[in-house]
């Protein structure tokens, strides 16, 4: 089923909004602030959430969208997750869209693009390429400034800091 077929626009936002409250949690920690939640299509409700941690735990798979999916599979005990919408704060790279293709989710949703790693809609179509067994529906552009601005804001403060 496609995206706009099972949330109003209204619900894409709420639901991106609170992707970001996951990327703010990633900003407070010194993390990239890049958040992500897992919905179920049917209940509308959130089975998986995550944010960025690979300096915290030093992982370098630890990105938001793996601790999502990871926390949907273990809540509902499927790998799975035919019946879900993801929604991050920055369009996935190519890792995480493996993760998205293996764990069969049928619908992404997703804020900024990313123009060095996006493996969505800017540098490759992994999620849409029907070579692959599995495709996603693919929304893009939710609160695509919000998703943004907390990402530049933080690299901005980095560099400040550098300079000091």
């Amino acid at each position: 089923m496609k995206t706009d077929e099972i949330f109003t626009e209204n619900e894409l936002e709420l639901f991106m909004d609170l992707a970001l409250q996951q990327a703010q949690l990633a900003k407070e920690i010194a993390e990239v602030p890049i958040g992500a939640i897992v919905v179920d299509n049917k209940t509308k409700k959130i089975i998986g959430k995550g944010f960025n941690k690979r300096e915290t735990l030093q992982d370098s798979v630890w990105h938001a969208e793996i601790e999502a999916i990871q926390e949907s599979c273990k809540k509902i005990n499927i790998w799975r997750l035919e019946n879900t919408t993801l929604f991050v704060t920055l369009e996935p790279c190519p890792m995480c869209a493996g993760a998205i293709i293996n764990s069969r989710i049928p619908n992404v949703v997703y804020g900024a693009k990313d123009l060095k790693a996006g493996s969505v809609d800017t540098l490759n179509h992994l999620l849409t390429d029907a070579r692959y067994n599995h495709q996603s529906d693919i929304v893009s552009g939710v609160k695509e400034d919000e998703c943004a601005t907390i990402l530049k804001d933080f690299f901005q403060e980095i560099r400040k800091k550098n300079k000091s």
